[in-house]
């Protein structure tokens, strides 16, 4: 299985809300973020700066191209462009993908 971790911040100011917003998430987000094959998803961060981590059950490559033509996915990042800055790959419209220098099964 593939793994996928990603890097952003949260405005200053925003960590509450960002993380309130997130104890909300969407039904139809899980839903999207599920048919793309993504799962043991999480979030960390430290101060403002945030690491996400998830498996793509169905590739990296799938769970992108899934994610870049959901409108639901649209409208999350419109949502959450107000509390989080992220930089996406114009390539994949997601954000950028972290190269794992270490692992330890």
């Amino acid at each position: 299985m593939e793994r996928y971790a990603w890097k952003a911040t949260v405005r200053e100011g925003c960590l509450e809300e960002y993380i309130r917003r997130h104890r909300e998430i969407w039904p139809e987000m899980l839903e999207l973020l599920k048919e793309a094959g993504i799962c043991n998803y999480s979030i960390w961060n430290v101060g403002n700066e945030l690491f996400g981590y998830y498996e793509c059950a169905k590739g990296a490559d799938y769970a992108a191209r899934t994610q870049a033509q959901s409108a639901v996915v649209d409208r999350w990042n419109e949502y959450m462009k107000d509390v989080m800055i992220m930089e996406m790959d114009p390539q994949t419209g997601a954000q950028p993908k972290l190269s794992e220098v270490f692992r330890m099964d």
